[in-house]
């Protein structure tokens, strides 16, 4: 378990290549679950999110326990999250894909942006979601929901091993997401995926040059010798639009 920050050039990496890329590079790598389906940002225009994840789980909720909240309440695991997620990291919040409730709103999903939080994954539904979908605040959920979290569910640990959608994330692992969905790296191989995962969408961005231009699939795509020598002509040129 790590909370401490990614390094400059792994972020940058990861930035740079898709979740597309980085599933074929952990595929190359034997992992076969480590893409989140079934989620999507609620705001599409903020949809870019890479950090380690910090872990919220919450069980179903129990009548006797549950309870609309009072400002005289303990410090719960759900707002403890809120104001301890340390900034640059992914909430990862896991419900067991509840979507009866939501487990953020608006004001909470406010809280972690100003914090500098770097946005929310999650298994079940979000409420406000008009609202979040306004915000440049990445958060990707399974849906929407109008009654609170503890209309069915309790939260009771942060920061231990959760899995989300059928995907086990370990705190500390990096999320990865674009509009395709989310990523999950292990943390001791984050470094090596992001260099790999940067290689390897710099390559197709010029084997998509090279596409446009009417060269056929066979020989390009995986490249041959010759393309891949035409591509570190390419990189050496300074990776022109137009070739």
């Amino acid at each position: 378990m790590s909370t401490a920050p990614l390094s400059a050039e792994t972020l940058k990496n990861f930035r740079y290549a898709s979740t597309a890329t980085v599933s074929m590079q952990m595929l190359k790598r034997g992992f076969r679950n480590s893409s989140v389906c079934g989620v999507a940002p609620l705001n599409p225009g903020a949809a870019r999110m890479v950090g380690p994840a910090y872990t919220l789980r919450y069980i179903p909720g129990r009548e006797d326990i549950c309870q609309p909240p009072k400002p005289t309440d303990p410090e719960s695991p759900q707002k403890h999250s809120i104001e301890h997620c340390p900034a640059g990291h992914v909430l990862v919040v896991a419900t067991g894909e509840e979507m009866r409730a939501g487990t953020l709103g608006d004001i909470l999903a406010l809280r972690l942006k100003v914090r500098g939080v770097e946005g929310v994954l999650a298994d079940g539904a979000m409420r406000d979601s008009p609202v979040i979908g306004q915000m440049a605040f990445p958060v990707f959920c399974a849906g929407a929901a109008a009654p609170p979290s503890m209309n069915n569910l309790h939260p009771v640990a942060v920061q231990e091993p959760v899995g989300i959608r059928g995907v086990p994330v370990f705190p500390g692992d990096v999320i990865v997401a674009d509009s395709d969905g989310a990523v999950v790296v292990p943390r001791h191989l984050a470094d090596e995926v992001a260099r790999d995962s940067f290689e390897q969408e710099r390559l197709e961005k010029f084997v998509a040059l090279r596409i446009a231009k009417g060269v056929p699939v066979a020989g390009t795509y995986p490249p041959n010798d010759a393309t891949k020598a035409a591509y570190q002509a390419w990189i050496k040129a300074g990776e022109p639009t137009k070739i």
